[in-house]
């Protein structure tokens, strides 16, 4: 006997199911399907779920739909005025690192500049990925919806905007990272950690300009990549202290 759930998706869920309306949608089923097979047949990866709320009461991804259920949605950082609530997101880690898909080299580069631990290649696959995530304990971070819903995946979330600035945005309020920033330790490149170089050891790799007004230099451990604080320096400064007054206006 068919039956059927409302779902109500909100804050940055609302607009994923493809079916809903303003973040509503009623869902028809058969028997008693797993509640995460049915919030990812709306188009939602589990990976995006904080909280769900059927009819009052906090359940888990294992839940049972059952006719006539009223269910809503919650992303992280979205919570209703109820308890007991059984958040699904993994905690916070002290210090992530991340994996990202194939269409998210820009953000790589700029979260990499900021410090922080980036795996990415532009060949990777959709099982590549889920592998480097659970073979080395990273959050993955993609635009593609489908590599999310997989199963084996823990860990994820999913980039909303095109726009490689915003993303830098979305990835450090997400997992709360302004406080972890440490510009200019990763070799934006290869993702490697620099380390300072004598001038006299790298003398013979510069330009007679850069020689002549640059005095110190960093060097990547891993590509041998050099860099010193020429006038991109300063835009980089300026653009993460944007960042950080932006953290502490959001508060």
């Amino acid at each position: 006997m068919e039956s059927r759930a409302r779902f109500r998706f909100l804050g940055r869920l609302k607009p994923l199911p493809a079916a809903a309306k303003s973040g509503a949608v009623e869902y028809l089923f058969y028997g008693s399907p797993a509640i995460k097979d049915s919030i990812e047949a709306l188009g939602v990866p589990h990976t995006e779920v904080d909280l769900i709320i059927v009819d009052g009461r906090s359940v888990d991804l294992s839940y049972r739909l059952q006719d006539s259920d009223r269910i809503d949605i919650f992303p992280f950082g979205c919570s209703p005025s109820i308890e007991p609530l059984q958040h699904l997101s993994p905690p916070l880690q002290a210090d992530p690192s991340f994996v990202l898909d194939v269409h998210l080299g820009k953000l790589a580069r700029r979260l990499r500049m900021l410090g922080f631990d980036c795996r990415y290649r532009n060949d990777y696959s959709d099982p590549q990925l889920i592998e480097l995530a659970l073979d080395e304990g990273r959050i993955i971070l993609t635009r593609d919806r489908g590599v999310l819903k997989h199963s084996r995946v823990r860990q994820g979330y999913l980039i909303g905007s095109s726009r490689a600035e915003e993303q830098v945005r979305e990835v450090l309020v997400r997992y709360r990272l302004h406080g972890q920033i440490r510009a200019l330790r990763r070799c934006p490149q290869c993702n490697g950690l620099l380390e300072a170089v004598e001038k006299e050891k790298v003398l013979h790799r510069l330009q007679p300009k850069t020689a002549l007004y640059y005095d110190s230099f960093q060097r990547c451990r891993d590509c041998d990549q050099l860099y010193w604080q020429g006038t991109h320096y300063e835009k980089i400064g300026r653009w993460v202290q944007q960042l950080l007054n932006e953290s502490a206006t959001r508060g």
